[in-house]
């Protein structure tokens, strides 16, 4: 497995950094890594989604679940990638501290590439996190 936590201080309260992480649908616009995101069904906190992720077009299923205000945890449950995503938003005095914590693997045959994404994601999580912060400090 690999895991990655990426880190990044916002100017902002926990309310405005939330609305934004929250639109879980507004995904593409920030993590290059997703292209496109299709919900199929949604059940209290928890959505059953269909993502299709910049790695050759690849499609993933997620279930996806959010604690309003803390974080959204992004479980894969089938296709290449096997594990989890996790967005926390933290208080921080007059700041907000977001955080993405990944713990996956490749499956398959692609397992032996696990290393080698791992670097992709990092750079892509530190790319969205800034977005993030720019989008929401502007």
């Amino acid at each position: 497995m690999a895991t990655i936590e990426v880190e990044v201080e916002i100017n902002a309260p926990v309310d405005k950094v939330w609305d934004v992480v929250s639109d879980i649908d507004n995904e593409p616009k920030f993590w290059k890594g997703t292209k496109e995101v299709h919900n199929i069904s949604k059940e209290g906190n928890k959505i059953n989604r269909e993502i299709i992720i910049a790695f050759r077009d690849q499609k993933c299923l997620q279930e996806v679940t959010i604690t309003p205000k803390e974080k959204i945890e992004a479980r894969f449950t089938k296709g290449i990638i096997d594990g989890e995503k996790i967005v926390s938003v933290i208080p921080n005095n007059e700041t907000t501290v977001l955080k993405t914590y990944w713990d996956i693997k490749m499956t398959g045959m692609m397992g032996m590439f696990t290393g080698m994404v791992k670097k992709h994601i990092k750079s892509g999580t530190e790319q969205a996190m800034e977005l993030i912060k720019s989008e929401i400090e502007k």
